[in-house]
């Protein structure tokens, strides 16, 4: 979510105008080779062209040759004994370090292939227009990021499925600062919506819920955030101000204050147990209009529902949270109401949205949870597709309901529902197929199905 690409949906980030993991059974090969030649090696980049995004790609191949250099480096005896050799290995992806790990690298990437077949009946094709199948690259991102002098942390993911070299993450920051706690400052999600922040490689639908189209996601700004009680707590507090997709915005407006604060009751085992409760806030000053619009949970459907641009002066958002996971099975909900303020005596708009779902794994794994995120994350198979213990990877089924009501005080964006149903087969760690079966109802219109489909790697 992931964020929407241009001609997605608009979300409340974009108006304005419109506005825990666990890592038993991670493989791991390891090697050295001198750091510094990775650092001096890198190019001066520009994003918006060809060259550069070549430039980039070459970056990242040169990174991943790097592990073989060390190796051959290991075999000849020449493995460089001082601070700046790096060890290489895999851990659901490719990460490098230094023995006393104050210099961390990881590489990563994603590609995530959409299959959409959809069809709605007379009243949604009046409304809406015709529901056509389709597919697309959904997202496709090389990213690098890591840990300098063990303060400074760095991260810059690309997404190149639009065509260019867009940002989805370019930002830095200095950890464990005494009295304060951590602060991050560059163009990252705002801190709100356990779904919104809960990776796309690791949601167990293919599209997030019809809430999120409420929720502010990429933005540039200033974050406070920190962990407490040994990760059972965490909070996060940030200005940011409402960009494009490559982290600028020009403008005295379009600026928000968003927080969060996270809690886990409950928390066993590794966190194949626990409770997770949330609640979000988002105080956002707009310049002059706001515009909100969903699609049926397929990026490549239509808009079902939307407001249109209206007038505002300001947005508050606030978002509460809870999910519980107990072995195999986990439930997870959110509920978001978006106030509008249009200026004295005016009408004031609300929203809302919700969901809420279910999943069970038939092969006995739970969803991954990462505490220091208050995240879901990775799922391991216990044993993956064709490994050498002969595994069928994990399967997992899941069911939700959402809706999203954007008609109010004079405002018809409409109304709409969706039941949708899921299963997933975990090849391994990093490759997962997903099903999906979604029922949407406008209200007052008409229905439509879609099936689809993604097929998707990350690292």
């Amino acid at each position: 979510m992931d964020t929407r690409d241009p001609g997605g949906l608009p979300r409340v980030a974009e108006a304005k105008s419109r506005q825990a993991h666990r890592s038993s059974g991670s493989h791991r090969s390891s090697a050295q080779f001198d750091y510094a030649k990775l650092v001096t090696a890198t190019p001066n980049l520009t994003f918006g062209d060809h060259r550069s995004m070549r430039k980039v790609i070459m970056l990242v191949i040169v990174c991943s040759l790097l592990p073989a250099v060390g190796l051959g480096q290991a075999a000849s005896g020449e493995e460089k004994k001082d601070d700046t050799s790096l060890r290489a290995y895999w851990k659901d992806g490719l990460r490098l370090e230094t023995a006393d790990k104050a210099f961390q690298v990881q590489i990563g990437g994603r590609i995530h292939n959409d299959w959409a077949f959809m069809e709605g009946d007379d009243a949604i094709s009046a409304r809406v227009g015709d529901m056509e199948d389709g597919t697309e690259f959904r997202r496709a991102r090389l990213s690098l990021g890591g840990l300098m002098y063990e303060k400074v942390e760095f991260k810059i993911q690309l997404d190149f499925a639009t065509g260019e070299a867009a940002f989805r993450d370019v930002y830095l920051g200095l950890q464990q600062l005494p009295g304060v706690g951590n602060i991050r400052l560059g163009q990252y999600k705002e801190p709100f919506g356990l779904e919104e922040l809960s990776s796309a490689n690791y949601i167990t639908f293919v599209e997030r819920s019809l809430a999120n189209a409420f929720v502010p996601s990429r933005h540039t700004g200033f974050m406070l955030h920190n962990r407490e009680l040994k990760e059972r707590v965490s909070w996060a507090v940030g200005v940011f101000k409402d960009t494009n997709e490559f982290g600028a915005a020009v403008g005295d407006e379009d600026y928000a204050v968003t927080g969060r604060f996270t809690a886990l009751p409950w928390f066993e085992n590794e966190g194949t147990r626990l409770l997770h409760l949330g609640f979000a806030f988002s105080r956002r000053n707009l310049d002059s209009t706001v515009q909100f619009a969903e699609r049926p949970e397929t990026h490549l459907a239509p808009r079902f529902v939307d407001t249109g641009e209206f007038p505002a002066e300001a947005l508050n958002l606030i978002g509460t949270e809870a999910a519980v996971i107990y072995g195999p099975a986990s439930v997870q909900g959110e509920y978001i109401i978006a106030d509008t303020y249009q200026g004295p005596g005016l009408p004031e708009p609300s929203f809302k949205g919700f969901y809420l779902q279910g999943s069970f794994f038939l092969t006995g794994e739970s969803r991954g949870y990462r505490q220091s995120e208050a995240a879901f994350y990775r799922v391991h198979p216990r044993k993956s597709f064709l490994s050498k213990a002969g595994g069928a990877g994990a399967w997992e089924v899941a069911l939700r309901f959402s809706k999203i009501d954007l008609t109010n005080e004079g405002i018809a964006g409409g109304e709409l529902r969706d039941w949708t149903a899921g299963l997933n087969w975990y090849l391994n760690p990093n490759s997962r197929i997903m099903w999906n079966y979604v029922r949407a109802d406008l209200q007052n219109t008409g229905t439509a199905n879609v099936f689809q489909m993604r097929f998707q790697v990350d690292f």
